[in-house]
């Protein structure tokens, strides 16, 4: 079974309004369109030619849908959730749980009493979130924790611009102990009104700073000064590593990695779930005790990641997804057998995405234009596609 899904816009106000109707060749409706959704998240499931969400057919017939394999692996639940995102503005500076922080922090919220669509529940579901980001264009991101030595560096050198104000020197004394996690703790921690100095400061120092070495850093700290001038946000992107991604480069986001995505479209996986803790630069529900309980504080010296040239594979080793990026050209490309579904997503040009069925030799064929998605059912056999652009092969490992 190949089939052309129908999927979710989700119009949260850091959408932007412009980059996903451009690539699907839609007329915009004047409203944020930050996420399209694939897949079968009970909050926005793709919808198939019959009108039965993804989510409907994977929960009345788990076997038949994601093959045995996948369903026992998986307590018969859709393992990933592939979306295209298009950020205007920054998201929330923000971590996802493991496994067992899930598990628990699903339970405890239930305890608690919190509605499943409460504004301040913390744990929507009882899965991690591991997540791939491929940039489509040229992305800005802040990911993970910059060494130390180089963050030392960065606040040596806004001082030199004079950062007179309370809370930088101990900052930078905590940094050059080694004292990340009460770093990060203590400042996100803070009050907007005792922050407030601090972003200012910080912001100022940046507007003097003029050199080559930290240009990206300190341009994206002036920003985020001026539009979050209350936010102990700013402090935790001081941490961590600024990104800028070419096309087709990506960064991968395990359990605890504290990220924020800044602006760009581009194309992401993650296990199936909607659990996000959040810390700052947003207006939505913090909870600084709760994220700080899920982050991983080991600094991450090379964030980007590229698909593997022969392949176009992006090897992640998450155990809820793989992705393959598959550039059509002349040729068609094979995509062999899967163990559980596939989800075929086109971002640009067509791709006709066919299967067979060795039985009784018919083949199963949709046509994708960019923007479109194919659900292929688990188990299957390889995949046929065919065109020109630019397709991602998501499945099951």
């Amino acid at each position: 079974m190949v089939a052309l899904l129908r999927n979710t816009i989700r119009d949260y106000a850091w959408g932007s309004p412009t980059a996903i109707p451009e690539l699907t060749g839609a007329e915009p409706d004047g409203r944020p369109q930050a996420e399209l959704w694939m897949g079968a998240h009970e909050s926005a499931p793709s919808v198939l030619p019959s009108g039965q969400s993804l989510y409907d057919l994977v929960r009345t017939d788990p076997i038949g849908t994601l093959g045995v394999e996948t369903a026992e692996r998986f307590q018969g639940r859709f393992p990933f959730l592939a979306k295209i995102l298009a950020a205007a503005q920054p998201l929330s500076i923000q971590a996802h749980p493991s496994l067992e922080q899930a598990i628990d922090g699903y339970a405890r919220d239930e305890a608690a009493g919190i509605p499943l669509d409460a504004s301040d529940r913390n744990y929507r579901d009882a899965w991690p979130k591991p997540e791939i980001l491929i940039a489509l264009e040229p992305f800005e991101a802040l990911v993970g924790f910059r060494p130390l030595n180089r963050t030392v560096a960065l606040l040596d050198a806004l001082a030199g611009e004079g950062v007179a104000v309370d809370g930088f020197e101990e900052l930078t004394d905590l940094l050059r102990n080694g004292k990340l996690q009460d770093a990060f703790t203590h400042f996100m921690s803070t009050d907007r009104d005792s922050i407030r100095p601090l972003v200012a400061a910080l912001g100022e120092a940046c507007s003097r700073y003029a050199r080559a070495e930290f240009a990206l850093e300190v341009e994206t700290l002036e920003k985020l000064s001026t539009d979050f001038p209350d936010d102990p946000g700013v402090l935790a992107a001081l941490l961590l590593n600024r990104v800028r991604l070419d096309r087709f480069q990506a960064v991968y986001l395990p359990a605890g990695n504290v990220h924020a995505y800044l602006s760009g479209t581009g194309f992401e996986v993650m296990a199936n779930s909607d659990n996000v803790l959040r810390g700052g630069l947003t207006r939505k529900h913090v909870d600084v005790p709760e994220l700080v309980s899920v982050v991983d504080f080991e600094p991450l010296a090379d964030p980007v990641l590229t698909a593997r040239h022969e392949t176009g594979q992006y090897e992640t080793g998450c155990p809820y997804f793989a992705v393959r990026r598959v550039d059509l050209g002349v040729a068609p490309v094979t995509v062999a057998d899967a163990v559980g579904p596939r989800i075929v997503a086109c971002v640009d040009g067509t791709t006709t995405v066919g299967t067979a069925d060795v039985v009784i030799g018919i083949d199963d064929v949709v046509e994708l234009s960019a923007g479109q998605s194919a659900f292929i059912k688990g188990p299957e056999g390889p995949c046929t596609l065919r065109g020109s652009g630019t397709a991602f092969v998501v499945s099951a490992r």
